[in-house]
């Protein structure tokens, strides 16, 4: 995860500090929910011709048989090896749901 020091006007910290208290969750969780909604919201979707999709679809294909398959105990192995990370202690079931919640009702 990335890390960034920002400098923010007083009565933006405070505006964005109060925000993220009536919503429950940290400010930096505030923060973090806010960019990625704006982030989000800017993503299109682009309409490729079907050729394009023809070649991209052969190139998949191609990469699928050229990795094979792994067996069941290769891939046990390779999830009981992987880095788990623990989401932030304040980030709760609730706090989940109502933001999931939010992102519904705003259409995005």
């Amino acid at each position: 995860m990335g890390r960034f020091t920002l400098r923010l006007p007083e009565t933006l910290h405070n505006e964005l500090e109060a925000r993220a208290q009536q919503e429950g969750v940290s400010l930096n969780q505030y923060i973090v929910y806010m960019l990625t909604r704006q982030v989000a919201s800017t993503y299109t979707i682009q309409v490729l011709p079907e050729k394009t999709v023809k070649e991209q679809k052969a190139t998949y294909e191609k990469l699928l048989d050229s990795l094979g398959e792994a067996s069941l105990a290769k891939t046990k192995a390779f999830l009981a090896d992987r880095e788990t990370a623990e989401p932030e202690e304040s980030l709760t079931d609730e706090v989940i749901a109502r933001l999931e919640k939010r992102i519904e009702a705003s259409g995005s």
